[in-house]
């Protein structure tokens, strides 16, 4: 069995790492790829859109429901966002999904003045590494490129359109304190949604990034938990891997 872990906007796969290894040491197969333009420097990211975003995690469902007899898909933030594209776009090869505090909207009047400010202004503050645990850290830009961010607005809109289209089995988890992303964007992504089987997780302790927060071991459990009712003893399946 493979799950697809999708990393967040700015960010990088260790934010989702402890996540993956705790999933791959009960023997499920872990895919976590680095998305384009992430974890080197700002200035690769302005280079890139959403379009490539999509599709380095597209090609990695591909890959893994051909070594897996089901796959889940599952992220957090935009990476959550990307998890909820694949299971509208590939129906049954999608098994059922996570999402951690998933984005449904840039947010704010400054968003609107995307189109424009981008072509003035390169970037903006970052909004990596909100974490309540003390000691804790993601690696993710320091600033936010305003080309890359135009482009993360125009997917979440189109996303938005398309989550009617997600049907498969969706397990949300979000943190009750999150300064990035706010809790109407968990409402709309369960308002929009044709899933029957829908679990929310309000977690109490977390900020932003709940996978390496204090919550991060209920995330790491109520997954799996998740993903063994809907497939009862197939991790015993292969060899289990994080890559």
């Amino acid at each position: 069995m493979g799950v697809l872990l999708c990393h967040g906007f700015t960010g990088s796969p260790q934010s989702l790492r402890p996540w993956a290894e705790h999933h791959a040491a009960h023997g499920l197969t872990v895919s976590l790829p680095l998305l384009p333009g992430h974890g080197t420097r700002w200035a690769d990211m302005q280079l890139t859109t959403w379009h490539d975003w999509y599709a380095a995690v597209d090609r990695e469902l591909r890959v893994l429901t051909e070594r897996c007899s089901r796959v889940f898909v599952a992220g957090l933030s935009m990476g959550g966002a990307l998890a909820l594209r694949l299971a509208a776009r590939h129906g049954e090869r999608v098994a059922g999904a996570v999402v951690v505090n998933p984005a449904n909207r840039v947010h704010g009047l400054s968003a609107y003045a995307l189109p424009v400010a981008r072509h003035l202004v390169r970037t903006t503050k970052g909004i990596a590494s909100d974490i309540a645990k003390e000691g804790a850290a993601e690696l993710g830009y320091d600033r936010v490129p305003l080309h890359a961010a135009h482009s993360l607005r125009l997917f979440l809109r189109r996303l938005d359109g398309e989550l009617p289209q997600v049907t498969q089995p969706l397990l949300l988890l979000r943190s009750a304190r999150d300064h990035v992303v706010p809790a109407a964007d968990s409402a709309r992504v369960l308002s929009r949604v044709s899933s029957v089987d829908v679990t929310e997780i309000v977690l109490e302790h977390s900020y932003h990034v709940a996978t390496l927060d204090e919550d991060a071991d209920r995330v790491f459990e109520e997954s799996l938990a998740f993903i063994g009712r809907l497939a009862p003893g197939v991790a015993e399946e292969g060899t289990a891997a994080v890559g």
